[in-house]
Order: structure tokens, then C-alpha cells, then sequence
């Protein structure tokens, strides 16, 4: 689409919002800010443009006239598709995209995409590690809080591009195609905002709709669904699974992963090679391996990346040690399936930090997951009581609730002894509290950093 004297409407101030217009003003269109906070602090927004193009903002209402006027309308990913403007704007035949697909439609160069209810930000990371090994030009945008639209004007010929890719930026693809895909698997999550299952599965197996025969798509065969969607696509299908061996693809066997590619069964690494724990994390480096070979990355440069990757800042992240206790950072595990992953990774008696907004999840198998190694949980925010009436029915009795982040945190470690860790893993979103799971985190490890010895 040419934006040269086309208005768009730029819907969300946020950072995908503002670099979102930004690359509208290159392209030489007129754009229009607008959000539906009423108490926006409108002078804040506009900070982030030269007074000499200071744009138009509106916030709480959109004038009609302003409507009339729209070619295109760009969505950021915080804005629900289902609102009545959006969908008014919609039934007026404006073209409704997200930030992520402005910049592919921007975009030089070759795009990988991954998406999956759990794992996203670390395979994105490792991924994107192993591409600026093989290549010269790469970006690592998305979801991991780097918007697409704000290093798009960078791209050259040969960029290579990772992108982390949410069911929300999904919502509003329309030509976007990465030549290698993956859905790293499938759980409840975001169920207020999709309101049902299937609508979610849907959304997020979209990342493919726009592949063709040539391009990849990398999928986890030890989900059903996935397994299913598949024996349905047209692209070249690899598979990764961590409790079998298959033909071809990805495996886990024993402390090895393997690649199969239908001949040849080529040991990739041993886990304890890596410095990243879990199974679920051995599963997301058989996801950036795949999709590393099936974009033509030799295997000893990606063999290389495996040995010094560190995990990612908020999943699982080592703090700091005070009196004997450990204190990890899981603030990326906002829900109950991430969070799962987290209790599965310690190694001690833990007291755990959960609780947070609420996405209309269920914690039935989140507490089942304890199984002996939570001392307490410690639950915070708009969940607490649901939660804690949760673990009641399993049979989990050692629950507090409090009030304040800094009140949950002082309570682990006023009940905690040495030998015990205190896991912030709260299964929940930080919205309510928390600008972001990241402030949540950044907060939680100031804090505990903080705590006298």
C-alpha cells in the first residue's frame, strides 16, 4: 500500500503506537493519534515528536468527522479488535492492521516468526542469537517489548528478522507471511480477551494463513492440536517433540537432542551443555533449531550459540541468595501453563508468589503441579481470593494473602529457612499492579536484592 497522502489512524499511544506513526510520517502519510483513555497525559505523548510535526491526538472519543477521513486504521496490540469504534471503522471498509503488519508491509529482507501460549520470548531470543552468528543484518522485534515498525526503515536486501509474535498482533495480519513459522504449543490464556478456545487456536495457528509450499512452519508434536493442524498445511512441516524419537525433526532422547532429517539421525547437544534448565526449555531450543536448519544455518554455528545462551531476563531467572534462600524471578510465567514450568524447574523447597489479574484462567492444574515442593503460596492482586479458594479444593492449605507485592515478598522471606527458594511465578497477567510483566520483575529483584541479611 503507498501511504503517500493517505490518513491513518493510529489507535494506542503506547510504544508500538508511537513508533507505529513514526513510520507513518517517513512513509509521507497523515496520521491521526488517538486513545480511548480519557486521562491520558496527552503532553507525555507527544514528547515523542518534533514540535514542528506535532500530530493530531484525540483521547476518549473520536470525533465523526475525523472517521470519514480514514484510509486505514493501525490497531496496537493492547487494543481489542471487538471494541465498538474498531468495529465500526471496520464495517466502514477501512483496512484494519496491527503494528506488525505496517512494517511487513514495509519490511526488506526475510522474516522468522514464532508464537505459542509459552516459550515465545526465549526461543525468540536464542533464535535471533543464532541468526546474528550466520547473517550480518538482524533484527529482534515483536512481543519481546522491541516494536517491528520501530527498526523496519533499517531493513537492507539481506535482513534477517525474528519476530515474536502474540495472538493479540495476530488479530490484525492481513498479508503477513514469515518464510519460517513456529507455534511452540497451545494452552488457555487470554481467554478474556478471545473469549473461547477454539477462537484462541485459531488466532494463534494464523501466523501460517499466508505461507505457501516453499515456506516452514515448526511445530511441537507432543500437542494434539498442533500435532493435528499439522497433517493440514501445505507448508514443509518440522517437528519437535521431547518424549519421542522421530522420523524426522527434533527429539529429545535422554540428556541428547537429535536431529532426524528422514536418513540421518545427528546428535545436536547434550542438555547439560546448556545453560538454561527444564524440559520445557529443551523444547524451546529444538524449536530454534529447527527453524535455524530449515532457513540454512549450518548446525556448528547453531551448536555454537546452544553452548553460551543465557536464559532470558523474567523466565526463571536466577536473583540472588540471602540467609540460604535462593530468590528466582519468573515474572514472564503470566499463566497458569508458564507458571507450571517455573515450579517444575526448582530444585527446593519453595514459596512461591502468585496472583495478579485476572484473564479468566484456571488454576486447578497449576496447583496440582506443586506436588509436595511448595511450602506457601503467597498470593497478591485482583486473583488472590479464586486462587486461594483453588488450592483450598486441591487440598492446599498453606496460603497468605497480602495486600502488597512488598508484603508477599516480606512474608516468603520471613518464612523462609535455608535451603528454601522464593519463586515469583505468579500465573497471572501484571496489568492493575504493574505497567508490564518486566516492572514486575525489575521490581521483585530491587526489592529482594535489598532485604537485609
Amino acid at each position: 500500500m503507498e501511504f503517500t497522502e493517505k490518513k491513518v489512524l493510529v489507535f494506542g499511544t503506547g510504544i508500538s503506537g508511537v513508533a507505529a506513526a513514526n513510520l507513518l510520517e517517513n512513509a509521507g502519510a497523515e496520521f491521526v493519534l488517538f486513545d480511548g483513555n480519557e486521562k491520558l497525559d496527552k503532553a507525555h505523548v507527544l514528547e515523542n515528536f518534533t514540535e514542528s510535526k506535532t500530530p493530531e491526538l484525540y483521547v476518549g472519543v473520536l470525533p465523526e468527522e475525523v472517521e470519514k477521513e480514514l484510509d486505514l486504521v493501525v490497531l496496537s496490540p493492547g487494543v481489542p479488535v471487538d471494541l465498538p469504534l474498531v468495529l465500526r471503522l471496520k464495517e466502514a471498509g477501512l483496512p484494519i492492521w496491527g503494528e506488525i503488519e505496517l512494517a511487513y508491509r514495509c519490511k526488506k529482507g526475510d522474516v522468522l516468526a514464532i508464537t505459542g501460549t509459552n516459550g515465545k520470548t526465549t526461543t525468540t531470543a536464542l533464535l535471533g542469537e543464532i541468526m546474528k552468528t550466520a547473517y550480518p543484518h538482524v533484527h529482534v522485534v515483536g512481543n519481546i517489548g522491541i516494536p517491528y515498525t520501530g527498526v523496519v526503515t533499517e531493513d537492507t536486501d539481506d535482513t534477517v528478522t525474528v519476530a515474536e509474535i502474540s495472538s493479540f498482533q495476530l488479530e490484525t495480519i492481513d498479508a503477513f507471511c514469515p518464510c519460517v513459522s513456529a507455534i511452540l504449543n497451545i494452552t488457555p490464556d487470554h481467554l478474556n480477551r478471545h473469549h473461547t478456545m477454539e477462537c484462541y487456536i485459531e488466532t494463534k495457528e494464523s501466523i501460517t494463513k499466508n505461507q505457501t509450499a516453499g515456506d516452514t512452519c515448526v511445530l511441537n508434536y507432543e500437542d494434539e492440536v498442533l500435532r493435528r493442524f499439522g497433517e493440514t498445511l501445505q507448508t514443509k512441516v518440522v517437528f519437535f517433540s521431547s518424549k519421542r524419537r522421530l522420523e524426522k525433526g527434533l527429539y529429545l532422547d535422554g540428556e541428547d537432542i537429535f536431529y532426524a532429517d528422514g536418513t540421518t539421525d545427528t546428535k545436536v547437544i547434550n542438555v547439560n551443555e546448556l545453560n538454561i534448565l527444564g524440559k520445557h526449555n529443551y523444547e524451546n531450543v529444538m524449536a530454534a533449531v529447527g527453524m535455524s536448519v530449515s532457513f540454512g544455518v549450518p548446525m556448528d554455528k547453531i551448536v555454537e550459540v546452544l553452548k553460551r545462551f543465557q536464559a532470558v531476563e523474567h523466565r526463571i531467572e536466577y536473583v540472588t541468595e540471602k540467609r540460604g534462600v535462593k530468590f528466582y524471578n519468573d515474572s514472564k510465567g503470566t499463566n497458569p501453563d508458564a507458571a507450571i514450568q517455573g515450579i517444575r524447574a526448582m530444585n527446593r523447597p519453595t514459596l512461591l508468589i502468585g496472583g495478579g489479574y485476572d484473564k479468566q484462567s484456571e488454576y486447578d492444574e497449576w496447583i496440582e503441579s506443586f506436588d509436595g515442593k511448595v511450602k506457601k503460596l503467597v498470593l497478591i492482586g485482583q486473583t488472590k481470593e479464586k486462587i486461594a479458594e483453588c488450592a483450598k479444593k486441591h487440598g492446599f492449605e498453606d496460603v497468605i494473602l497480602c495486600d502488597t507485592f512488598e508484603e508477599a515478598i516480606d512474608t516468603c522471606y520471613a518464612n523462609a529457612v535455608s535451603g528454601d527458594a522464593v519463586l515469583l511465578s505468579p500465573a497471572c497477567a501484571s496489568w492493575g499492579m504493574f505497567a508490564n510483566y518486566e516492572e514486575r520483575g525489575r521490581i521483585f529483584k530491587e526489592y529482594v536484592r535489598n532485604l537485609a541479611e
